[in-house]
């Protein structure tokens, strides 16, 4: 495969510890209310409990039965009730309902709530409201961090997104820090510290303020993460299409499935042929038992057999999830919606563009998918002109309900559905053209006004930073030279690319455009006892902190930069990089190159060495003459590869902060 781990690419930690430590702590809270107990469980902790603690761990722990919170218990009940929840307001009044239940059948028990990952005051204000605040006892569980994978801790914090972005409030910040405080604790102290955004600084200033209240034990151990980089913004349900069956089956996919480790960073033309071979594979492993005497056989029954019926199993699902993505893949919307998409992110066509869209509308082929259209169109527009923001407002409402009202107003509120006021005296011009001249064409004129009128953000960003590849030919997907792939050679995710362009400069000078145009909030905080060791394999682990959703594309798109970064003109995570050193290397394949297309001037003593200088990463330095920024200093000699490790408080996509959005209006 194409991303096939490299041999000198660092080891990430071990996770595993988190795993135990929550586990630890979740059992020491169990053993409070001793002897027999009902657990109920709130939903969306039940696939994180699972994998901390399965039932027969509870088990082992006196836990009798099992609830869902919200449902009532049997009358046989336990006389003691354990309540494993989140810290939120319409729980608490499901727990008081089942208090004063309880007082007005005058039955006595005992009731412990405990709080993941931290209590609320509100959650207790409630509590004393419903007059239970002296009947409960109260605790918390910290469970912040959860291993999804050898490289992604996920906080499980889907909320997080709509409480923060939409509603402000800052009620997560804290656990957020406490995260980063734990991770520091047990794999830091860590090298550098980035970020951007002001969700990211707030997060980043209250885990100092914590690191200065607490004795810091991570200090004077060796590190194991040398980066981080805090950004703003499990498993999965296979239907009967893919198991086929009538009953849906739950999968856990992770690198401890051989088959999804070896696909999930490919792009999805590159699968199917890959699936295809290894189940060809697997059935020539099977034919080797023709032949075989009873000696063979018995060896190969209990040798191989089990690990190739359960590989067969996997390639079994993941064949049928791949004929069910075929199917919704090779569909005339699909098509048409990546051909808007790009469209969009390019700037052509913007009218077309439009068109599709209120046609997607009108047709109501998925609310969702017209929001994220609308939103994109939005977001690469820098708001839509008034006229189209009332049209395809109204064309939404009248096809998918006025409820989505509410909708809109969050939309607007957190930046991604916008009206521009800039075009609002572009109406009167708008009318007159409309007069002498066809639709169309009064379209593109009106288009033209608007763009002289306001620039877009998005267009200066991603020619900024280069997010749309300028392609010579067809894009190899099979063969990817950059981290576009994750979109088919269309687009590198933002967030990545900011993240690649940091860890080169090592700062963010260079960026400032970039960061003007996304309202700063950047910071840089080194610390130079660590980061200075050039001996420690920290320095080529990045923990990259996602506030508010990671996907899985931009995790494919790290994973793929940290294995090629080793083999590119890419500077290294792990060497004494200078801004403009990358540029001067990527069009560099010999001494005589680089002399011959920069005016290279010695800094200090010395000679030519500048082919010493690029091969081992030593020299006495030199500076461009033609290049302002470029300056090979003095440095170590870098090692090749880096690994991502990646911390975000829930795994997401568009979709789900498009229900996100619909949801808040409960």
């Amino acid at each position: 495969m194409a991303l096939a781990g490299r041999r000198d690419a660092p080891e990430p930690p071990d996770f595993g510890i988190l795993k135990r430590l929550a586990r630890d702590q979740l059992v020491y809270l169990l053993e409070q209310l001793p002897g027999k107990k009902d657990l109920f469980i709130e939903a969306d902790l039940m696939s994180p409990l699972d994998r901390i603690a399965n039932v027969s761990i509870l088990k082992q722990h006196d836990v009798d039965k099992l609830y869902k919170v919200e449902t009532r218990p049997a009358p046989g009940a336990s006389d003691q009730f354990c309540f494993l929840v989140r810290p939120r307001v319409r729980t608490m009044r499901f727990i008081a309902d089942i208090v004063n239940a309880d007082k007005m059948s005058g039955r006595s028990r005992k009731y412990k709530i405990i709080f993941s990952p931290q209590k609320f005051y509100a959650c207790e204000m409630v509590l004393e409201e419903e007059g239970v605040f002296g009947d409960v006892t109260c605790d918390e569980w910290s469970f912040y961090l959860l291993p999804l994978d050898e490289d992604i801790i996920s906080m499980e914090l889907p909320e997080f997104f709509r409480d923060y972005f939409l509603e402000g409030d800052h009620r997560w910040i804290n656990p957020v820090a406490r995260a980063l405080q734990l991770l520091n604790s047990l794999y830091g102290p860590f090298g550098k510290t980035y970020g951007i955004g002001r969700c990211a600084k707030m997060s980043y200033e209250l885990w100092r303020d914590l690191e200065e209240e607490s004795e810091s034990e991570g200090q004077g151990r060796k590190p194991e993460i040398g980066h981080v980089f805090l950004m703003d913004r499990g498993s999965v349900d296979f239907g009967p299409d893919v198991t086929s069956s009538d009953k849906s089956i739950k999968v856990l996919l992770n690198s401890q499935d051989k088959v999804f480790s070896q696909i999930r960073n490919e792009h999805f033309s590159s699968v199917f042929g890959f699936l295809s071979q290894k189940s060809r594979n697997l059935q020539a492993q099977y034919d080797r038992r023709r032949g075989m005497d009873i000696k063979q056989m018995k060896d190969f029954v209990s040798q191989e057999l089990k690990g190739l019926k359960q590989e067969h199993r996997l390639l079994s699902l993941h064949i049928g999830a791949c004929e069910s993505i075929m199917k919704k893949k090779t569909k005339q919307d699909f098509q048409e919606t990546i051909k808007a998409e790009h469209s969009l992110l390019e700037g052509f066509d913007v009218r077309e563009s439009t068109s599709f869209i209120e046609e997607h509308i009108d047709r109501q082929v998925s609310p969702i998918e017209s929001l994220r259209l609308m939103c994109l169109l939005s977001i690469t527009e820098n708001g839509l002109i008034p006229k189209d923001y009332r049209s395809l407002k109204t064309q939404y409402l009248q096809s998918y309900g006025p409820e989505h009202l509410l909708t809109f107003h969050n939309l607007k509120r957190i930046g991604l559905l916008t009206e521009q006021s800039a075009g609002e005296t572009l109406t009167a011009v708008e009318s007159k053209v409309s007069k002498l001249v066809t639709d169309r064409a009064a379209g593109k004129i009106t288009d033209a006004f608007n763009s002289l009128a306001r620039k877009s953000n998005f267009r200066a960003i991603s020619k900024k930073l280069g997010l749309i590849p300028r392609l010579d030919g067809e894009y190899d997907l099979k063969m990817p030279r950059d981290m576009a792939y994750v979109f088919g050679g269309a687009y590198v995710p933002l967030s990545c690319k900011i993240i690649e362009q940091v860890l080169e400069r090592r700062d963010w000078q260079g960026l400032e455009e970039v960061v003007r145009l996304l309202n700063g909030n950047e910071f840089s905080v080194s610390d130079s006892a660590v980061e200075d060791n050039p001996a420690w394999e920290s320095q080529r682990i990045v923990l990259a902190v996602f506030l508010g959703g990671c996907t899985f594309s931009e995790i494919a798109a790290l994973r793929f930069l940290g294995k090629e970064r080793g083999r590119s003109g890419l500077g290294r995570v792990g060497s004494r990089q200078e801004p403009g050193d990358a540029a001067i290397a990527a069009c560099s394949q010999a001494g005589s190159v680089l002399r011959n297309q920069h005016r290279l001037k010695p800094l200090g003593k010395g000679v030519a060495r500048y082919t010493a200088l690029l091969e081992n990463g030593r020299g006495q330095g030199w500076e461009c003459q033609c290049c302002p920024t470029a300056r090979l200093g003095h440095r170590r000699a870098f090692p090749t590869g880096c690994k991502f490790i990646f911390l975000t408080t829930a795994i997401t996509n568009s979709a789900r902060m498009m229900e996100a959005m619909i949801e808040a209006k409960a």
